[in-house]
């Protein structure tokens, strides 16, 4: 298969019930593949050593730290990251990671790049990071389209950091301008990076889609003269409003430390912050989510249509929360990822 393309596939299939069942096969064999690679370690340095010697690739797995130094404001000096296994499955790892006081990112290089290059990042509620399912299993997959991934270990506010609701943000934004600082040696187009992330990683990445200008932190060096704003985004299921009508229920206690105030909820609610420079935008939620209210992602959707921000929105009818691309029985996970080939294609991610 030619890099950017799943033959199978095309934009008018979108509204063709039928397509259903062979859209949910190819990223189970996706999924087959990429499963098989990413069971086993537990210790934070072996993660970053099992990411670089994944098969699959002819390419090695770089590590690259976000920051020339250590960010500054973690209250517990001491932090050290903790990897554990979350899931009670063996046949299946989702292993999730916190205390990250180094913000860095795995890089996934295309086998077959074509140039274009998605910034994925991982879920957890602002306590954890779950790399593995919503990272290294979304990377794999995305990489067989040509797409080069870089996976985000970001602060999390729950760690303990002096401004909590800024260090992902801060994070994320930092991020995008790296990626652009190392696009000649990867192979890739600087204009032609996305983003993606899950839960509360969809909160930082509504956050790029709105506010990718907001001064998040201070200029470290010259890689912040480069832009943050993503050619598109794609918060799955995201922690999108703080307001507590439809928040998440940690996400004001894990940014503000309370209940917010109407200044915090006006300021750190993507839906209330779309600009005409928003970035186009993909959406999915499961209906019968009870972790973060569907709500989040319709709210979104409606700023963005009325702002005439490209938006496409899928809704599913079950999936609950966290379905990632697990394949779990009733699941939506076979279907929203070619969809979103679909749109990043038609948004000129890549060919």
């Amino acid at each position: 298969m030619a890099p950017g393309r799943l033959d199978s596939i095309g934009p008018q299939q979108r509204e063709d019930v039928s397509m259903s069942l062979s859209r949910r096969n190819f990223v189970k064999s996706q999924l087959a593949l990429a499963g098989a690679s990413v069971i086993g370690l537990g210790a934070a340095a072996e993660v970053q050593a099992q990411a670089q010697a994944q098969p699959g690739s002819a390419n090695t797995r770089e590590v690259i730290e976000l920051w020339p130094h250590p960010p500054a404001g973690a209250l517990h000096p001491d932090m050290a990251e903790l990897v554990e296994q979350s899931s009670s499955n063996p046949a299946y790892s989702s292993r999730r990671m916190k205390g990250i006081s180094k913000p860095h990112m795995i890089v996934f290089p295309a086998a077959q790049p074509n140039g274009s290059s998605m910034l994925v990042i991982p879920g957890g509620g602002f306590a954890w990071n779950y790399f593995e399912h919503e990272g290294y299993y979304i990377a794999d997959i995305l990489n067989r389209a040509g797409i080069t991934c870089f996976v985000l270990f970001y602060r999390l506010a729950q760690d303990g950091w002096s401004d909590p609701a800024s260090v992902g943000p801060a994070d994320a934004q930092r991020a995008m301008r790296v990626i652009r600082a190392n696009a000649a040696r990867f192979r890739l187009d600087a204009a032609r990076v996305g983003v993606m992330g899950f839960s509360a990683g969809g909160f930082l990445t509504a956050s790029l889609a709105t506010r990718h200008s907001a001064p998040f932190y201070a200029p470290v060096d010259a890689t912040d003269r480069l832009s943050a704003r993503p050619l598109l985004t794609a918060p799955i299921y995201p922690v999108q409003s703080v307001d507590p009508a439809y928040a998440y229920g940690g996400a004001a206690p894990s940014l503000f430390g309370g209940p917010p105030t109407a200044a915090q909820i006006r300021k750190w609610s993507p839906d209330l912050n779309v600009a005409p420079t928003a970035a186009p935008t993909f959406l999915v939620h499961a209906e019968d989510d009870d972790t973060v209210p569907v709500a989040n992602t319709v709210r979104l959707r409606d700023a963005m249509v009325a702002a005439k921000i490209t938006v496409e929105t899928h809704l599913f009818a079950h999936g609950g929360h966290g379905f990632g691309v697990r394949s779990r029985p009733g699941s939506p996970d076979g279907l929203w990822l070619p969809l979103f080939l679909d749109f990043a294609r038609e948004q000129k991610l890549f060919d």
